[in-house]
């Protein structure tokens, strides 16, 4: 115990000495090599976001932007999508006016919009065929740089021709940027019948009606405009960004999708339209186990939303009555972030929700049946998060053990009273959890041992995938008026792994909303399910990707596409990515 306190000892003296890096919590150890590295500068990722900020609090500026980490080229690396802001002033609000300019009186000066960097943006991947990470922007040449006031991406293929295509919501109408499959894209959202001018927030493609196409849900906010901009004060009487209960909630929207990728507007006879609640993030599955695909809502400060499908069409909001409405307290709480995900092995999804400093993160724990638990508390959540704003939000295995694990990026919306007087005073470290004794406890990893974890940033999206293909998960994080961060995993070779890649010849071309089970010799069946939706204003590596541990020896993969047949891979290879193209035809491996 000695020598043990004499190292935590030594190594708080060399950090004060380093910097002023703030110590949270005891220092456990860090005589280990960091599981994560920063490669934003070294990949070449260059972007800043940029809010528009005026000085007038306008609510818009302090809740964007997201990311998205896709293939767009199709040659099997994952690329990068950052969702940009504008001026709002030149934005058309809900009611179809130009937004009025307002006069900066904001002490300090927003960051300066690299020349020719305006609009959203798109990266390259040049790991195939080079070899190496290394990102290229090719914003312009692909069509994507147009200027909106951008808030979510959401991705999919809407029209089955194996290119992903991309929804990006926000202030003002919503783009939809077509994937030609020639590396660029044409933006169609007028034509498509998705270019609806309210606040909308996050969005998720999936088969609601499964006919073998991808719908979209779009979260829309609150009724904000800068003609009706409400000033609003902190706690201690300075100007600050209101609260979503200064403005009237907007009902979400649901759109069908006719197999072309046009869209037909169905909130209304879906039953979506019912409730209006200030929605922040959206995340699919099916919840109830019954084959088809449910919709959970985090709202901002009013009761969350669980959508049951009801087959014939129409959905059944189910949120109160299936105890994921609210947390324990029975109190609404500021949802913004949403992932489903197995933490917990059992074989069906659980719901993490991003909350409010002083609020906590919760942890919906599903029963199998969509029936939930607030098992925040029995997992250590709620104390380790409680001094964090979270916002993206993801269920990962990161070292490959077998088992989920979280990370969260943080960021508040409200000025952080010990950072008052700063330029920019929401910064807040980004956690990540680990998953100990079989989904007994979420432990937070300390930021001594992380230095991407001793980065203070207003985080607001994160995007998770493999993106240099190497067998572990890599996160790309977008800040509110800062700089976006990829961050690489190193954990290596940790534990072995499998990568699942769905690549159907019919419609759904990448099986969204497809189950895959993993049977091994030893340990619980590992259930992941096809998705890109999840975590906040974001989307994800459509690929699945398995944690196995020491484990060589997989049984057999079972894949439950969504029209419900099934196909039965028996004894896998490991430790590579394995591309299943449906039962007529053969598994390859990349």
């Amino acid at each position: 115990m000695g020598t043990d306190f004499s190292i935590r000892s030594g190594l708080l003296v060399l950090l004060l000495l380093l910097g002023p890096l703030t110590v949270l919590w005891p220092v456990e150890s860090s005589l280990i090599a960091p599981l994560f590295r920063d490669v934003t500068v070294a990949a070449g990722l260059d972007f800043l976001h940029d809010p528009g900020i005026k000085g007038q609090f306008n609510m818009p500026e302090i809740m964007g932007s997201g990311c998205a980490l896709l293939d767009y080229d199709g040659d099997g690396d994952l690329d990068l999508f950052l969702v940009q802001g504008t001026d709002l002033g030149e934005i058309k609000s809900p009611t179809g006016q130009v937004g009025l300019r307002q006069n900066s009186s904001r002490p300090g000066r927003p960051p300066v919009r690299p020349a020719g960097r305006s609009g959203h943006r798109l990266f390259r991947n040049e790991l195939i065929p080079s070899g190496r990470l290394s990102l290229t922007d090719v914003s312009t040449k692909a069509g994507v740089d147009r200027n909106s006031y951008g808030m979510g991406v959401a991705v999919g293929d809407i029209d089955s021709d194996g290119d992903q295509d991309l929804v990006v919501t926000g202030y003002g109408p919503d783009l939809l940027f077509r994937n030609n499959g020639n590396g660029t894209f044409t933006e169609a959202g007028v034509e498509a019948g998705i270019a609806d001018p309210r606040w909308s927030t996050s969005a998720a493609f999936f088969d609601y009606d499964l006919d073998g196409d991808l719908d979209l849900y779009v979260t829309n906010y609150v009724d904000f405009t800068l003609a009706g901009n409400k000033r609003c004060t902190s706690a201690t009487g300075e100007n600050d960004y209101c609260t979503p209960a200064a403005y009237r909630p907007v009902p979400d929207i649901l759109y069908r999708n006719d197999g072309r990728g046009n869209f037909t507007d169905v909130t209304s006879q879906s039953k979506i339209g019912s409730i209006a609640a200030p929605g922040l993030g959206v995340t699919v599955a099916d919840f109830d186990r019954d084959g088809w695909p449910d919709i959970y809502v985090a709202n901002d400060g009013a009761a969350n939303l669980l959508w049951i499908n009801q087959r014939d069409g129409t959905f059944v909001e189910n949120g109160l009555l299936s105890g994921s409405a609210y947390a324990m307290s029975g109190i609404p709480r500021a949802g913004m972030g949403a992932t489903a995900g197995d933490y917990d092995n059992d074989g069906d999804p659980d719901v993490l929700v991003t909350n409010l400093t002083r609020e906590g993160f919760t942890l919906f724990r599903n029963n199998g049946r969509g029936l939930f638990d607030d098992f925040s508390d029995q997992v250590d959540l709620t104390r380790a998060s409680f001094r964090s704003t979270g916002f993206g939000v993801g269920w990962f295995d990161y070292d490959n053990d077998g088992w989920l694990d979280l990370f969260a990026a943080n960021g508040a919306v409200t000025i952080v009273e010990k950072l008052k007087g700063e330029i920019y005073p929401y910064h807040q470290l980004n956690q990540l959890f680990h998953n100990e004794s079989g989904g007994q406890r979420l432990r937070e990893v300390p930021p001594v041992d992380e230095p991407v974890l001793q980065l203070s940033e207003v985080s607001r999206g994160a995007a998770f995938g493999d993106i240099d293909n190497d067998g572990d998960i890599d996160i790309l994080v977008s800040n509110n008026r800062g700089r976006a961060r990829l961050v690489q995993n190193m954990t290596g070779g940790r534990g072995h792994w499998l990568g699942v890649k769905l690549d159907s010849s019919g419609p759904n071309r990448h099986g969204i909303g497809a189950l895959v089970s993993l049977h091994r010799r030893n340990g619980p069946v590992l259930v992941r399910q096809v998705h890109t939706d999840g975590s906040y204003l974001s989307a994800n590596d459509s690929r699945l990707h398995f944690g196995l541990g020491a484990e060589q020896n997989v049984v057999r993969l079972v894949v439950r596409w969504p029209d419900g047949r099934e196909q039965v891979i028996d004894r896998p290879p490991i430790d590579r990515l394995l591309t299943i193209t449906g039962p007529e035809r053969p598994v390859r491996q990349d």
